[in-house]
């Protein structure tokens, strides 16, 4: 698949493809989505032979920030101390590999808390190595604007780097998942679908909704967008059918996840097979933190 952003599977119904119906029941590969900051991307890029470290931006199409050198660094971050002290150490730490592979940065060694964006992650122990790194995107191709991505990242034992990649399975009975995808299969036969454009409008009203903690209501919605209401109450089920999925997925507790104090889950999953890659998140709770949350470190 290319280089693109995950999407909420409710969200990839807007349009009439219906492919995730079948996502939620088929065996694929699973993986938690940690909710570290910033990304970052590392490498050997296959145009110059060269290793590298940046951020998300190494894919930019017109302004390309790609660091060869702590000098490289500091000339296209250095705006930014965290991020370019992060890159830095990063430089430093990670293994030379040939291919490509995203990540999200936890922290650095010396404890065994972190809240790098939304979630305080707690650690057995104290962490020793220099850095913290979740891995998570393979990506492979000539170029870097041409680049295709796979989820799920090997990485080899380094002494350098805490790989942070928790155990998760998913249940194979999910009877009630098949149950509910094949209703909404039926009611799709009601609802007049929209286009990319007019998908995108309706997203951004669902996440002002989420942003601003209220529901998600059909009636609004397609006032405003211009859309059926069958379309949003398609959406709601899509979503709710996602939020099923959350009792059939076990994580492994080594790591503890806490917000304000309190015990949470892990931001999310990410779960990809034959019908796609979409990300499994409660969105009432960890997408309108990120919504809201400072982001000191972009």
């Amino acid at each position: 698949m290319k280089n693109t952003h995950l999407q909420h599977p409710e969200d990839s119904i807007l349009t009439g493809d219906l492919s995730v119906l079948d996502w939620f029941f088929n065996p694929g590969h699973l993986s938690v989505k940690i909710d570290g900051a910033p990304a970052i991307v590392w490498g050997t890029n296959p145009a110059t032979g060269n290793f590298f470290v940046g951020t998300k931006s190494v894919f930019n199409k017109v302004k390309i920030k790609i660091n060869y050198s702590v000098e490289d660094i500091l000339r296209n971050h250095g705006n930014n101390v965290r991020v370019s002290e992060i890159l830095i150490a990063c430089f430093h730490n990670l293994p030379r590999i040939s291919g490509i592979i995203q990540g999200d940065f936890i922290g650095y060694g010396g404890s065994d808390t972190y809240c790098p964006n939304t979630i305080t992650y707690k650690f057995p122990k104290v962490i020793t190595q220099p850095i913290i790194f979740a891995p998570h995107t393979t990506y492979s191709g000539s170029n870097l604007r041409d680049c295709s991505a796979s989820f799920g990242a090997k990485v080899r034992a380094c002494s350098t780097v805490l790989w942070v990649r928790p155990r998760v399975s998913l249940t194979d009975d999910r009877e009630d998942i098949l149950d509910f995808c094949n209703f909404a299969r039926q009611m799709s036969t009601l609802c007049e679908f929209v286009s990319e454009k007019e998908a995108v409008k309706i997203k951004k009203e669902i996440n002002l909704c989420i942003r601003e903690n209220r529901k998600v209501c059909e009636y609004e919605i397609a006032e405003k967008c211009n859309c059926d209401k069958n379309l949003i109450r398609l959406w709601k089920l899509v979503e709710s059918i996602k939020m099923d999925l959350f009792f059939y997925i076990r994580a492994d507790r080594n790591i503890s996840c806490e917000i304000d104090g309190r015990s949470s889950e892990h931001e999310g999953y990410v779960i990809t097979n034959k019908y796609g890659s979409y990300k499994v998140v409660n969105r009432t709770e960890f997408s309108r933190l990120n919504f809201t949350l400072e982001k000191s470190w972009s």
